[in-house]
This record gives structure tokens, sequence and C-alpha cells, in this order.
């Protein structure tokens, strides 16, 4: 049972990593009901890496023009400048409120509904009053812009607050077109998860059993695997529907989680 909650909680993360309706949140309620425990969010965190693994993938050869274009191409040096900055925020704000956000707001459900709402609403908002957007290619992202994306990505660490919600979201109030502005995040994640991954992978490098490496190796299969499903139906989405379905989601889910805790159906 320990190995199947594992994997269906690798589906989890790959379905909802680049769906901008928080993956961290989604894992941890659903480990609730799994019954799975996870000691300091370790297996939460460490299975992302399937995710990166499916984007790296999928863009694997935009990735392989890009390094090879950075001695010799102008975009190319722009493009990785560009996601070099927007990373910044992430890691300053993992590396010094990390250990809080897990220990204290990981436990809370509340931070969760209240997260999903706030997020939705914005999102409503942001798809009625976004400005034109101006830029049309994620790769043509200004150096000024990327940083403002990566700032609203650091939001992240909350959980049930989206990174890709808070990359996508800002990007289109900062003049990116949806498209762009889902591409980018998902560009910007590579850096971002995979230093996330390598942080908890050293601080419990000497807890890690057999059992355990099994259960995150198997987590992080289906992640990679659900991911690969999802990114690109996902783009398509985007570009027919834009992100109110996702936000009316968000917003009936966290209604659904304040309403499960007020009848002591959820411990808050």
């Amino acid at each position: 049972m320990t190995l199947l909650a594992a994997a269906l909680l690798g589906i989890v993360q790959g379905v909802t990593e680049f769906l901008p309706v928080s993956s961290t949140a989604h894992l941890l309620l659903a480990g609730r009901l799994l019954g799975h425990d996870d000691p300091g969010g370790v297996f939460t965190v460490t299975i992302q890496l399937g995710s990166i693994l499916a984007v790296a993938w999928l863009y694997r050869s935009k990735i392989i023009d890009m390094i090879t274009g950075l001695g010799s191409r102008p975009a190319s040096r722009h493009f990785a400048l560009a996601i070099s900055v927007a990373t910044i925020p992430a890691l300053v704000a993992g590396a010094t409120l990390s250990g809080v956000v897990k220990r204290v707001l990981y436990a809370s459900p509340m931070v969760y509904a209240v997260a999903f709402i706030v997020g939705g609403i914005v999102m409503l908002i942001v798809e009625r009053t976004r400005p034109a957007p101006s830029v049309m290619d994620a790769e043509r992202t200004p150096i000024g812009r990327a940083f403002g994306v990566g700032a609203c990505q650091a939001l992240a660490l909350i959980p049930g607050v989206s990174r890709s919600g808070a990359t996508i979201v800002s990007g289109m109030v900062l003049g990116l077109d949806r498209a762009a502005a889902a591409e980018f995040s998902f560009f910007l994640a590579i850096p971002v998860m995979t230093a996330a991954f390598a942080h908890e992978l050293l601080e419990v490098r000497h807890e890690l059993s057999p059992a355990r490496g099994l259960e995150i190796g198997v987590g992080l299969t289906f992640a990679f695997l659900s991911s690969l499903l999802i990114i690109k139906p996902f783009l398509g989405f985007v570009r027919r529907a834009g992100f109110a379905p996702f936000a009316w989601y968000r917003i009936v889910l966290g209604l659904s989680l304040i309403a499960a805790i007020a009848a002591g159906w959820m411990r808050q």
C-alpha cells in the first residue's frame, strides 16, 4: 500500500505541477487522504524531480539550442540571463524560509484553503484587467520582467499559492502572452525545482532507507510520466480558454476545505 500511495501521489504531482493549482497543497491533501506519512515534506519535494525531467525532455531541443548558442547568439544569452535572474528570489526565499514554512504551514489545511481562494480571485482579476500582451515569445522576456516573475515565484513557498500560478499570472500582469508566460514558467521550474530537490536530498541523505528511497523512486517515476502527458495539452487549453476554469476550481476547492474544517471532517 505504501508503494501504491507513492505511485498515486506521483500522478497527483505530475498532473498538478504545471497547472496553476498548487501541486504541493494537492500532494499534502492527497497524502492525508491516503494516510501517507511524509516527515518534513521530503517525499513531497523530492518527487518534483520527475516533473523537472519531463519538462526538460519535452523542451530538450530548445534547451540544447540555448546552451550551444551561449557563445555565439545574443538571443540565447539573453534567455539564459532572464532565467538566471528570475531564479534568484526563489533561491533566497527557499534558503531562508523553507524550514519554517514546512514546519508551520504544511500542517495547516486552512492555509491551503485561503491560498486557493485568494489565488483564484487574483487569477480572475488578472484575466479581466491584464494589459495587452507585448511579449509573445518566452525567450524574449525582458530581464526586468523576468526578475518580477521570479519575485512572485517566491510566494509559492506557501502551500496553495502554486509556483506555476504565481509565475504565469505575474508574467501576464507584466505583459507576457498567456502561452509565453506558461512556457517561461516551465523553463523557470527547471533550476528552481532542481535546487529544491538537491537541498532536500542533502538534508536527508543519512536517513534514506532502501524503503524510503524506493517510495521516492516510484513517486518520481509516476510524476515524470504524468507530467509528460499534461504539459502540451495544458498549453493548448490555455490558448483556447485562458485561466478562468483553474481559478474557479481553486475557489471551489478552497471553500470546500473550509467547509470540511468547519464541520470537523478535517483538522485545521
